[in-house]
């Protein structure tokens, strides 16, 4: 063979040596350099990945995803598989539907996020959670829906990351998304400025606090519909006890809608008239364990009213066409729902990513227009995407209640006693439950039938419904149950042992006083009062 046909032989198999070395450098990451990968606990992986290239990961509806990425290349954060974990108070069905979408999104896609786990916790555990996570070196990432109370209780002890400060260039996503949504809505702030000047916590959606009513369990057992708190104090739904209770409400240490609504409630009508209308109502009731348990109680027909969220009442009304969901005009607030970045997150950049997600209206804002979720979305620009435009009739709500003026409500006075009124209340008014609705039926059905005078059911019946008095377990004193003691023994009550001191001295001083009521009503009926 001549010189040039060996030439030609040694250029054919340079060419396929190259293309196959090409094809092999380009399966493991081919000209972007590669990182070494981790997991969630931050392990190395023998498996290097590349991330997608950022013109694939720059859709209109996300402009803020390129950047995202290109800090994670930078801090050589780019890992094979990452889990968020989020702590929320949001129900399964929400978890599903954001699991389904956001896995499913270029946001998760572009930077690995392959899992969300969600810690549905009570109101009382967020604290504890979050500070055995720190002490352990967990990554709880963000914390989403709940209510601004427990999210303000949580950053006094700083477990909320600044969103503004500039340190966080990740979270500059975030303030993105935060630029389209009204900064006020129905009079009430939207985020919460920490006492750094910084925001912690973004509305996520907007919730309104009212009752659902079953009108025609109201028709059929000839009952009023109620339209204030303060009706549902009234005997005149005491007609059916003990047999058939008409009214619901949740157990504030279990549902923190119907802890907001007690919050207002005390606030609406002043702390000594508010435990009046809480405790007459749940003498009026059946307290349940959750609040999604009394929305199906009314839309099945168990009871004629109970307390609702107002996502509760829109879906109690696209289920059941017989029931109204109702805010009791200039006695309610309207609050929004945060979102916010644990300072526990090892992944800054991701929980960013998820946070901006959930406030766009082609992300997370989604899911409050679906018809078995039924919500507010705090992003109004949703209403203008496809989804948002078969939901008309949610957006005709979202305007009304826009315009609703409710009352001065304070978060950092709730905040103040909202865990000794949460406890107080499962001692006094679920503990002692049994006692308090026998003596108020045995009282109410007196006064409605002509025994006693309406001075004397007056009477009785604030008796039994006032602040406790009762002797301190540590102190030994008789004290009343009055707000600032509330607000004193409040962060006491954190530690076992003294909050089960405190449940038994109020369940037992309770019990007495209701026994001490009804006494006296036998007098009177007796004729010796």
């Amino acid at each position: 063979m001549n010189r040039a046909g060996v030439a030609a032989i040694i250029i054919v198999v340079l060419i396929v040596a190259g293309v196959a070395a090409y094809y092999a450098y380009s399966s493991r990451g081919g000209a972007t350099s590669t990182l070494t990968t981790t997991t969630q606990t931050g392990t190395p992986s023998p498996t290097e990945t590349k991330p997608s290239p950022t013109t694939s990961l720059a859709p209109k509806e996300y402009p803020w995803l390129p950047e995202l990425v290109k800090l994670a290349k930078e801090r050589h954060a780019i890992y094979k598989s990452v889990t968020l974990i989020v702590i929320t108070r949001h129900d399964a069905n929400i978890q599903r539907h954001t699991r389904e979408l956001f896995l499913n999104s270029p946001v998760a896609k572009a930077l690995n996020i392959t899992n969300l786990k969600f810690v549905q916790l009570g109101p009382t555990l967020w604290l504890t959670y979050l500070e055995r996570a720190k002490q352990r070196g967990i990554s709880y990432d963000v914390a989403w829906g709940g209510g601004p109370t427990i999210f303000n209780l949580i950053d006094s002890y700083g477990f909320l990351m600044p969103l503004d400060n500039k340190t966080h260039p990740e979270f500059n996503a975030v303030m993105y998304e935060f630029n389209k949504i009204p900064k006020v809505y129905a009079g009430a702030k939207t985020y919460k400025v920490g006492k750094d000047g910084y925001i912690h916590w973004i509305g996520a959606a907007v919730s309104s606090f009212g009752f659902t009513v079953n009108k025609q369990v109201a028709k059929e057992l000839g009952l009023p519909i109620p339209e204030t708190w303060e009706d549902l104090a009234k005997p005149i739904y005491a007609k059916y006890l003990p047999a058939k209770p008409v009214l619901g409400g949740a157990d504030p240490t279990k549902s923190t809608s119907n802890t907001r609504i007690y919050e207002i409630i005390l606030q609406a009508y002043g702390w000594e008239k508010g435990w009046e209308v809480i405790t007459r109502f749940a003498a009026n009731a059946k307290i349940y364990d959750a609040s999604d348990a009394v929305r199906d109680a009314v839309i099945r027909g168990d009871i004629m009213a109970g307390l609702t969220i107002d996502f509760y009442g829109y879906i109690a009304m696209k289920q059941n066409p017989n029931t109204e969901y109702i805010i009791p005009k200039g006695l309610s607030i309207v609050n929004p729902d945060p979102i916010a970045i644990l300072s526990t997150t090892h992944y800054p950049i991701r929980a960013a990513a998820f946070m901006a997600w959930v406030l766009s209206e082609y992300g997370g804002q989604q899911i409050w227009l679906y018809s078995d979720v039924n919500r507010l979305p705090i992003n109004p620009r949703v209403f203008d995407t496809p989804l948002g435009k078969q939901r008309q009739d949610l957006h005709s709500i979202w305007l009304k209640v826009r315009s609703i003026t409710g009352i001065n409500f304070s978060d950092a006075r709730a905040a103040k006693w909202e865990f000794a009124m949460q406890e107080y209340f499962l001692a006094t008014l679920v503990n002692a439950h049994s006692q308090l609705q026998s003596t108020w039926a045995a009282l109410a059905k007196a006064y409605l039938n002509g025994k006693i005078t309406k001075d004397q059911f007056e009477k009785l019946a604030t008796e039994l419904s006032e602040p406790l008095t009762f002797k301190d377990p540590f102190t030994g004193k008789m004290v009343t149950f009055t707000e600032s003691y509330a607000a004193q023994i409040n962060n006491k009550l954190r530690q076992g042992a003294v909050l089960n001191a405190y449940l038994n001295a109020w369940e037992q001083a309770a019990i007495q006083k209701y026994q001490k009521v009804y006494n006296e009503l036998q007098q009177l009926l007796s004729g010796k009062g």
